[in-house]
């Protein structure tokens, strides 16, 4: 009588099957899809032998101010004080080891996704010239924050439109020695920053790339468009040519200022990881943090979806970001490049165990600094010791 029964339950679990698959098909393909992914071309991901072979050299990190901070994204310095900006819209000053709230640009309630847009984010952050500090905040725009009263001015207005568009994701810049030049992306033109991964896998070109804002004229130029997801940005250190990093594309580009428009190429194509933020290293090259790889040998989701828009579709059909965001692994990778772009060094952290979603690795006195679009906690690797 077993073989029957099998063929009774066979019978009986594929009419299950069919009788729950169909009519989801049909509630799917009636269902509106957030997103209108565009069919993206990646080449294989790069082997992860030689200097990107995986180690656990970032678990050597120490995770600092554990709790007492959320999210802190870029990080740089004045003297010993360090500055950040976190989760709940607060721009942070750490000095001999006491974290003190000195700015806001937005206003409560800050707490989850949904209040990002009125509490504001800030992201990428730097130190001008007279020791001022520049920010880009995600909803609001570009400002100037000043260290020691905390008194914020508007430099460069999200409610602004900028050659007739409105700039809708604010995420980085990179300000010139004499502070006259701030160099700054705009993810895109459609998805704000609660919705980056939307961005990510529609994967649509709208990023208008790469702006400069002239402190003087009080100017803004749009200098690059069509980029998917525009990230990081740094200035080399002649000042010759501004790097962008093109996270869905895992790639670099420069930009050659003075050039017709258009004077930019690649820096560095096909990376093993998500590139977000890009710093200088002591050595004269960059550093570069990852928040998600393409492993090779393994398996690449972000890969594998690239040239499959319809099971994206369906994917967001019926899942929520958060959801989709768990199905991506956590591993965070820093990358050291060359002055001319070759990997000289990597440090991995293979399940994010003590260092995970990875946003930017400053370096300062002999340390790497590793801030995290998430995590609630500085962590800080000794470079002497890895």
């Amino acid at each position: 009588g077993s073989t029957y029964s099998s063929k009774v339950f066979r019978v009986t679990f594929l009419t299950l099957a069919v009788s729950v698959a169909v009519p989801l098909l049909g509630v799917t393909v009636l269902l509106d899809c957030p997103i209108d992914p565009e069919p993206i071309s990646l080449k294989e991901p790069p082997l992860l032998t030689g200097v990107l072979e995986p180690n656990t050299k970032l678990r050597k990190a120490e995770r600092l101010w554990e709790n007492q901070l959320v999210g802190p994204e870029s990080i740089v310095n004045i003297g010993d004080v360090l500055f950040t900006g976190t989760a709940d819209g607060k721009i942070i000053k750490i000095e001999d080891g006491e974290i003190q709230t000195i700015a806001r640009i937005g206003h409560g309630p800050c707490g989850g996704l949904e209040d990002e847009p009125t509490c504001g984010r800030p992201l990428g952050m730097r130190v001008g010239p007279n020791n001022t500090l520049f920010v880009a905040d995600a909803y609001y725009g570009l400002y100037e924050v000043d260290p020691d009263t905390g008194e914020t001015k508007v430099l460069v207005s999200t409610k602004t439109p900028i050659e007739g568009q409105k700039l809708s994701f604010v995420n980085d810049l990179t300000v010139t020695r004499d502070g006259r030049k701030i160099y700054f992306t705009d993810s895109s033109s459609k998805w704000q920053r609660q919705d980056y991964l939307f961005l990510v896998m529609e994967g649509t070109d709208d990023g208008r790339q790469l702006l400069e804002y002239d402190t003087v004229t009080k100017e803004v130029k749009v200098l690059m468009v069509g980029l998917r997801f525009p990230n990081g940005v740094q200035l080399s250190p002649a000042e010759d040519f501004v790097l962008v990093q093109e996270t869905t594309m895992a790639r670099i580009r420069y930009y050659v200022s003075g050039l017709m428009k258009g004077g930019a190429d690649m820096f560095v194509e096909n990376m093993p990881g998500l590139p977000d933020n890009i710093r200088l290293s002591s050595s004269g090259g960059y550093w570069v943090a990852m928040a998600a790889v393409r492993p090779n040998p393994g398996f690449s989701l972000l890969d594998f979806l690239s040239e499959k828009p319809w099971i994206k579709r369906m994917i967001f059909k019926l899942l929520s970001q958060e959801t989709v965001a768990k199905f991506v692994p956590k591993y965070s990778l820093v990358v050291e490049l060359s002055e001319t772009g070759s990997y000289k060094r990597s440090f991995h952290d293979p399940n994010g165990v003590t260092v995970a979603y990875v946003s930017e690795a400053h370096e300062h006195n002999g340390h790497l600094y590793l801030g995290s679009f998430r995590s609630p906690y500085i962590c800080r690797l000794d470079l002497q010791h890895v």
